[in-house]
């Protein structure tokens, strides 16, 4: 086993992380798909307004890979089918029946599993809606059925506090998480397991799967980090990655026959705690009424790299983590006067610097955006070493190639450059925007 020491990161000392309990979420009445946030997809319907679905039945297909198929995560009828931005589809609503059906297929077991080549576990995950849960390194979309990757990373333990570490969702899984690592074991590259140092994994099936051992501060954990940290070749390069949780839905699919629907959440308020849920449910159905307030905002996705979502929004399909932050509202009266005693600052801009106390999440930039002034602080920073400056630059300057060159696809979204950014330059979202344009132009 291999232990990595990442220097760099920011640790994240944030009030309301949850307790390590989990509560069973209520029953809902609906749930839905979101093909929007899912990466570089272009899909094409399967069902349209009225039809009657299970579990497991196909809702649409990617237009670029018609062999990836997207699965209905709950029986019942389609209610709604809403469109986005330029006829891009948001959701796909399905109102849940008393009873729910499930479309079957066949169990696999170990000893089918052992007699898979690549080729035929492929297009089993393919055919079962698991193919979406793995994304490939570095631009973090669903990797094509041709491409062959140097490596698959599993990450069990995020350092992200709003994310589900693996003491949490491992607990009585252990063989069936041991199975899916034995699935991805036959997409034909080796599969690198990695835990946080004081992890509680311990489990005889899970503890000789662990290949690598990690401290650091976030995103310490992140794959891209790891794969950046560990490569010695540019082919390593191109890699791909799956979380802890989400092998336990690829093993349930393989092993049971069945669409796998039940998620474990994290939830941040109105006080932290991990749900049990189900896939595309309702945000609002994690929630009390404290939570739901008008000055608050909805996050989903992290601290740092989540996406903010309407309160009627749902669960997407890799999602785990819903966290709920102080609206901004008004502008501080003499803001630029205050100490900033409950401003969580990383460097000594505030006094909060002298104390660090946990912090509550408030979504509020203390300032407005100016001219980057080459401080440093973003490169100072950066788990991947990227000259951030200069592939900021770049990137204004329309020379995309030399921002490539200054580390741009090494990036792992991690978002620390955005907050220590003293002239509030939204960094990461730039950097995620250019290389999903470059990916584009690229396919």
């Amino acid at each position: 086993m291999k232990t990595l020491s990442i220097k760099k990161g920011l640790p994240l000392s944030v009030a309301g992380a949850p307790a390590p309990k989990i509560e069973k979420g209520p029953a809902v009445s609906s749930v839905a798909f979101l093909p929007e946030i899912l990466p570089a997809i272009k899909p094409r319907l399967l069902v349209k307004n009225g039809d009657t679905v299970k579990i497991g039945t196909p809702l649409f297909k990617d237009k670029n890979n018609p062999d990836v198929l997207f699965l209905s995560p709950g029986g019942g009828t389609v209610t709604e089918i809403l469109y986005g931005h330029r006829r891009a589809i948001s959701r796909i609503v399905i109102q849940t029946g008393r009873t729910e059906d499930h479309e079957r297929f066949d169990p696999v077991d170990k000893e089918q599993l052992a007699a898979m080549d690549r080729k035929e576990i492929i297009s089993v995950l393919m055919a079962r809606g698991l193919w979406g849960f793995i994304r490939n390194l570095p631009y973090r979309t669903i990797p094509a059925a041709d491409e062959t990757p140097a490596s698959i990373w599993v990450s069990l333990d995020p350092s992200d506090p709003f994310q589900v570490p693996s003491g949490v969702y491992l607990k009585g899984n252990e063989s069936l998480f041991a199975f899916g690592i034995r699935a991805l074991e036959c997409l034909g590259a080796p599969v690198f397991v990695c835990e946080s140092l004081g992890s509680e994994v311990s489990h005889e099936a899970v503890a000789p799967l662990v290949t690598h051992r990690v401290s650091g501060t976030y995103p310490a954990e992140d794959p891209g980090v790891l794969l950046y940290h560990t490569k010695t070749s540019p082919r390593e390069n191109h890699a791909w990655f799956i979380s802890g949780q989400d092998v336990l839905m690829l093993a349930e699919g393989l092993s049971t026959g069945r669409y796998p629907t039940e998620r474990i959440v994290s939830v941040s308020a109105p006080a932290g705690r991990y749900m049990k849920t189900r896939l595309g449910a309702p945000l609002a159905s994690l929630l009390s009424g404290e939570a739901a307030g008008e000055n608050r905002r909805w996050i989903m996705g992290g601290l740092f790299r989540g996406r903010s979502v309407p309160k009627d929004g749902y669960l997407g399909l890799t999602e785990t983590s819903l966290l709920i932050a102080l609206d901004a509202g008004d502008p501080e009266l003499f803001g630029f006067l205050r100490p900033g005693l409950k401003k969580p600052t990383a460097s000594r801009t505030f006094l909060y610097a002298l104390h660090k106390k946990p912090f509550a999440p408030l979504a509020d930039m203390h300032g407005e955006e100016r001219a980057c002034i080459n401080c440093g602080k973003c490169q100072a920073i950066c788990p991947v070493d990227i000259m951030v400056p200069f592939a900021y630059k770049s990137i204004y300057a329309g020379e995309i190639e030399d921002a490539l060159a200054h580390g741009l696809l090494d990036c792992v979204v991690c978002g620390l450059c955005s907050f220590v950014c003293p002239a509030k330059i939204e960094l990461a979202e730039t950097f995620e925007s250019t290389r999903h344009a470059y990916h584009q132009d690229r396919i």
